[in-house]
């Protein structure tokens, strides 16, 4: 008896050391690393991601519980905005550390829904699971602060090459604004397409651009009578847009 109960408390602290170092290990991906894969159930079958979505942009949006408010309302809002993001040529997957059962009720629940007054909608994108912990502990998105044992509210720009270009956490207690998120990624985009801008503050499609430099083509065009390159001093250079 005394040789079993040893045993059991030995198991029962590799456990929690093993939990511990978890919490303390874990790393978010940083921006241009791969975005690491994963396999796993979802409400869409089995996905192997990224790979599955090929040549697309994808957006790997975590929450922290299923049928919590908050969550409700992001999940909801992404999916009357779903038509915009596949305009984008853009794949959303959804993830949380809640089971199968929980991921199927909840989505058939949310369908029903009318939200804000503007009908209800089928919600296309895969909720994934991840019940083990182990895909979000590979994003860093395991909420150390969390008794329970839930993700923390994170939002992964992945590209077409796999690559991680920006990730935005947010506490369980404040809700993502969907707004931003396509205004990301239509900003990621812009910038792949004229690699030789950046996107200023607030910057929205339409907006002029900024140049970190002159190039020589650049300061040809600023003899122009009207130049689509103008500034407000000598490190703030403007491009109008096309």
């Amino acid at each position: 008896m005394r040789t079993k109960l040893i045993f059991t408390g030995l198991l029962l602290f590799a456990v929690l050391t093993s939990k511990a170092q978890d919490h303390n290990s874990q790393r978010i991906p940083l921006i241009g690393s791969h975005a690491p894969s994963f396999r796993s159930p979802s409400t869409n079958g089995m996905i192997s991601f990224p790979e599955d979505f090929g040549a697309k942009w994808k957006i790997l949006f975590s929450h922290p519980r299923d049928f919590t408010p908050v969550c409700s309302s992001e999940i909801l809002d992404l999916a009357y905005h779903q038509n915009e993001f596949s305009d984008l040529n853009t794949q959303i997957v959804v993830l949380s550390v809640d089971r199968m059962v929980s991921h199927q009720s909840w989505k058939t629940d949310l369908e029903n829904i009318d939200f804000k007054g503007r009908g209800t909608v089928e919600i296309d994108f895969p909720l994934v699971v991840d019940s083990s912990y182990a895909i979000s502990y590979k994003y860093g998105m395991v909420d150390s602060q969390s008794k329970s044992g839930q993700s923390v509210r994170g939002v992964f720009f992945i590209d077409p090459q796999n690559k991680i270009r920006a990730f935005q956490f947010y506490p369980s207690e404040v809700g993502r604004s969907t707004d931003e998120i396509l205004r990301t990624l239509q900003a990621l985009q812009t910038h792949d397409k004229h690699q030789d801008i950046v996107l200023p503050v607030n910057w929205r499609p339409g907006d002029d651009y900024m140049k970190t430099f002159l190039s020589p083509e650049d300061k040809e065009k600023l003899k122009n009578k009207d130049p689509e390159i103008y500034f407000i001093n000598w490190y703030m250079i403007y491009k109008k847009s096309e």
